[in-house]
């Protein structure tokens, strides 16, 4: 998998936008764009501020072999993910589901709290 298609993969994982991550790193969308497309070359320190943005290590970026997989961690749940080439869809899904389970089980609490 190419860098450009890791840093795709990365942000759509976090379902962010190109605008939003263009605005997080001072740049343009299509700028950005362009990065996602592979039409520039990428400085070092532009994947380093991709790495921190994303929350991966930036020799996941670098890496080429097929086997890649991203550990990032998932903001709204401070849980950790792991992405993977060819699992992409299948690991978002179950991180969306341990989320969902989080929040069911905060509100069983939280009804247990009301009852008393």
């Amino acid at each position: 998998m190419k860098v450009c298609e890791k840093i795709k993969h990365l942000r759509q994982a976090q379902d962010l936008s190109q605008e939003e991550v263009a605005e997080k790193l001072g740049m343009t969308a299509n700028g950005y764009g362009g990065i996602e497309r592979g039409e520039v070359d990428i400085k070092l320190s532009r994947l380093k501020q991709l790495s921190e943005l994303f929350g991966v290590e930036l020799i996941e970026l670098l890496k080429s072999d097929e086997q890649n997989i991203f550990n990032f961690k998932d903001t709204s749940t401070q849980n950790y993910c792991n992405i993977g080439s060819k699992i992409f869809e299948d690991v978002k899904l179950k991180c969306e589901v341990e989320k969902l389970q989080m929040e069911v089980a905060y509100l069983k609490e939280t009804i247990e709290l009301m009852k008393k």
